[in-house]
């Protein structure tokens, strides 16, 4: 057992958690609240990376727990009219934005998870999640498909990884439709404010988007300021964005880096290359946090005649798996 980490079930405010501890750094995760990364923090420096709700705010978070953390989405963002037909399969959520008509965010990020291990070795802390979808689990209805999907966070010296997969348990192909509606503090150091703060992100082509807020099929000119977003560097809060991008993979790796100017400290979120799509948001360009969020398929993919590949629709077989890693960490 080392010395260096604990990992141990603990409240965060109100709700059960489970924290990882490694030297500087401490993690949280909700279980009961879809498996939500609620907490990475930098004890020594006392940076808070992720937006935390406070003990007020807790029973808000739990009723809509979109935009704290890190949140699964499964299948993330719209889905026009709450439908879509795949593979001969018409699938229908509920309308639950009702600005748009749409579907938004799927079923994950509010649902419970079950803890399958935590615990410490010699180099790491860690944590296993899991939730199982059969015909007794209520999203079943929905999502009529045997299968389950696993989180495993680790901490350590170099940070925070996130391990993800979605396993097809049953005996047909499956919609494997997934991200993460990841919310970084901006600022994150104590003693800065959101001026000191600029970000790059891999961003490839914009997509254009309905007023629904959903993909017409077509790409929009860049700006000049988000040219800057992909190489420079700009204010997180440079414009209101709800903006949807293909993602572009720099020198291997797909990653937003977010930097605090007044410490000269950097962020780095490294989503790995499978994901194919960013989303990024803002809440209307208000200082405090945004959300760079991975997407493996653009907004409503199954309802956009594009190739899968381009979109990417991935089709997960019976029996397979579909996985990937993320890491957040600081240089």
């Amino acid at each position: 057992m080392s010395v260096q980490g604990q990992a141990f079930e603990q409240l965060f405010h109100d709700e059960q958690a489970v924290w990882l501890q490694w030297g500087a750094y401490e993690a949280a995760v909700l279980p009961a609240v879809g498996a939500n990364l609620i907490a990475f923090r930098d004890k020594v420096n006392q940076y808070t990376f992720l937006r935390e709700p406070s003990l007020e705010e807790m029973d808000g978070f739990r009723a809509s727990p979109g935009v704290h953390g890190i949140p699964v989405l499964f299948p993330p963002n719209r889905y026009e009219d709450g439908t879509f037909t795949w593979n001969g399969r018409t699938y229908t959520f509920p309308v639950n934005e009702a600005a748009t008509g749409n579907h938004l965010h799927g079923f994950l990020h509010t649902a419970a998870w079950s803890v399958v291990d935590f615990g410490t070795n010699k180099t790491e802390s860690y944590v296993s999640l899991k939730i199982a979808i059969d015909e007794t689990h209520p999203i079943y209805a929905y999502l009529p498909h045997r299968f389950s999907v696993r989180l495993r966070y680790s901490l350590n010296e170099r940070g925070l990884l996130q391990h993800v997969s979605v396993h097809n348990e049953g005996t047909e192909a499956m919609p494997c439709l997934i991200g993460f509606h990841t919310t970084i503090n901006a600022p994150f150091a104590p003693g800065s404010t959101a001026d000191d703060y600029r970000f790059t992100l891999t961003t490839g082509k914009r997509w254009e988007l309905s007023e629904r807020m959903l993909p017409t099929g077509s790409y929009q000119p860049l700006l000049a300021d988000e040219e800057a977003m992909k190489t420079t560097g700009i204010s997180p809060f440079w414009a209101s964005m709800d903006n949807h991008y293909t993602t572009e993979p720099q020198n291997g790796r797909n990653l937003m880096e977010l930097t605090d100017t007044r410490t000269g400290v950097k962020l780095v979120y490294d989503i790995g290359t499978a994901y194919k799509q960013w989303m990024i948001w803002n809440n209307k360009a208000t200082p405090g946090f945004f959300c760079p969020e991975p997407q493996l398929n653009l907004v409503n993919a199954p309802n956009v005649d594009l190739p899968a590949e381009q979109i990417g629709l991935v089709s997960l077989e019976a029996g397979g798996i579909w996985e990937e890693t993320s890491r957040l960490y600081v240089k």
